[in-house]
């Protein structure tokens, strides 16, 4: 349909990329996906379409190779780019720390290079909260201090909002939303698209939904003498698609700016413990998850929250599904995948 505006998803294909087609698609836009399919599938951009109705323009590529993304600025008139293109495990970006700086910073520099090619200036930048590091100030407001990162995944957080800041200060034209995310989990309520980690899972919720399907057999709980309710770590757990609304907020919100950068928390405002998070799935799915007490984890904080009122304010967004929702989705994801595998 003409009028609608088209949006760039740089590694549009992943976990929080996928939702985010979804709901901007839902919210009228257009949108068209670079994706060099190393941490996803292609055919979750047909899983898409099954959504929506329309199969989202795909462009199988490298968002660090500029050339690749010159064709997709040539062919399409991109009114915005939300990037979702990193690596994004932090054991393994303590194991490969020049590969996470390389893709993370890269891909970022690639985009902003061609973007001001085309004259594109509205920037949406998937951060995370790591970037405020070891701070115990919770919850965690976008005025704290941010760095003293404890991985390298961290630091190109940070680096890379850094990179941000200072290109929109120089150019009037490119305005900027750093969106820091808590906990993504849960799934699209279709149980089309979801959480799909290839190997072992970096994440509490896929291996969570791995120990119920029994392809692992129990879940480690690191520590159970941190200073909270049960002495398990607490976290900010928030719906992915409560998250893919932030990002249409976000784009809705560059509409009207112009030579910004602005940071925004993403998260519910309520923190939940490990076991808060097992004991709940357990019981809206009627599954059992074993688990152990393993010892902590170095670097790991005791609690972890959100302030959102900041996105609420100005964004006009704010997380509406609960815990219940995140693992009834979760688990109903997982279901329909692994019934469609053992079909196919």
């Amino acid at each position: 349909m003409e009028g609608k505006k088209t949006i760039l998803l740089a590694g549009g294909l992943g976990f929080i990329g996928s939702h985010t087609a979804v709901a901007l698609m839902e919210a009228g836009y257009e949108t068209v996906i670079a994706d060099d399919l190393s941490n996803s599938e292609e055919s979750v951009a047909e899983r898409i379409g099954q959504i929506t109705g329309t199969k989202p323009k795909l462009y199988v590529c490298d968002v660090a190779d500029r050339e690749a993304l010159r064709r997709v600025f040539r062919e399409q008139e991109i009114f915005g780019v939300i990037h979702f293109a990193g690596c994004k495990a932090v054991g393994e970006s303590v194991a490969q720390p020049l590969r996470y700086y390389r893709n993370n910073l890269d891909t970022t520099l690639s985009l902003l290079e061609v973007m001001a090619e085309f004259g594109c200036g509205r920037f949406v930048f998937s951060s995370s909260a790591t970037v405020y590091g070891v701070s115990e100030d919770v919850p965690f407001t976008e005025e704290q201090a941010t760095g003293g990162c404890t991985n390298p995944y961290g630091w190109t957080k940070y680096m890379i909002e850094q990179i941000l800041r200072d290109a929109a200060a120089a150019d009037p034209k490119l305005s900027v939303v750093l969106l820091r995310y808590f906990n993504p989990v849960g799934a699209h309520e279709s149980g089309i698209i979801g959480e799909q980690p290839s190997g072992v899972p970096n994440n509490l919720m896929p291996y969570i939904t791995q120990v119920a399907q029994g392809i692992r057999p129990v879940l480690h709980v690191f520590g159970d003498d941190y200073p909270t309710h049960d002495g398990t770590g607490v976290r900010d757990y928030i719906h992915v698609m409560d998250l893919a609304r932030g990002h249409v907020a976000a784009m809705e919100h560059l509409n009207g700016a112009s030579g910004s950068c602005e940071a925004f928390n993403l998260g519910t405002g309520k923190g939940y413990s490990v076991l808060d998070l097992v004991h709940t799935f357990q019981r809206v799915n009627g599954v059992e998850v074993p688990y152990e007490i393993a010892e902590r984890r170095p670097g790991d904080l005791a609690v972890c929250y959100a302030n959102a009122e900041k996105a609420q304010e100005i964004l006009g967004w704010k997380a509406e599904k609960d815990i219940e929702d995140m693992c009834r989705d979760a688990w109903q994801f997982t279901q329909l995948r692994a019934s469609s595998s053992s079909s196919s």
